[in-house]
């Protein structure tokens, strides 16, 4: 059960801790698209978003949009928010994780992952030893494979929850 269970859980990427993230030494942040850094029916970032992104990059973060979105999805996004990506990253395999530390020169210690799904992004970092960060989705649209996992997942948090490992709105560092 603790490849489901994320390192930090947070309400969406505007509550993160980032400074504590320095702490704990991570230079690169692989963000999810969907429903972390913006709804599915939103084609381009809000202000909100592009403001912290700059604040980011002030800090020294490198970041990577990294998503199972398409390159045309993805793409708008990358240019508008100066950043890099990788689209069709095919999460949870590793390989695509994997080639991105070694594409940049990041160590798994340095690099964490931002989503907002367990079986993909969560389970994925964790599988390739990075820290994990899952936040809530913005918003309950979804595409049709995503709706397919969010039933999984909930099956999944409901276990964990019995458990006391991972309770749903309990957020933590």
């Amino acid at each position: 059960m603790e490849k489901y269970i994320p390192d930090i859980y947070q309400k969406n990427i505007y509550t993160i801790n980032y400074d504590s993230l320095i702490l704990r030494g991570i230079k690169c942040l692989l963000f999810d698209l969907d429903n972390t850094i913006a709804p599915v029916t939103i084609k381009v970032p809000y202000q909100q978003t592009r403001d912290l992104f700059d604040e980011l990059k002030e800090k020294g973060f490198k970041i990577i949009i990294f998503s199972n979105s398409p390159k045309f999805r993805v793409k708008h996004f990358k240019e508008d928010l100066e950043v890099d990506y990788c689209a069709n990253a095919r999460k949870p395999r590793k390989e695509n994780f994997l080639k991105i530390m070694k594409k940049y020169n990041f160590q798994l210690s340095e690099t964490a992952i931002i989503g907002d799904q367990l079986l993909t992004d969560v389970v994925g970092g964790n599988g390739v030893g990075i820290t994990t960060i899952l936040t809530d989705p913005l918003e309950t649209r979804d595409h049709i494979v995503t709706k397919f996992n969010r039933f999984r997942e909930r099956g999944k948090i409901k276990k964990l929850r019995k458990k006391n490992l991972f309770t749903k709105g309990k957020y933590y560092d």
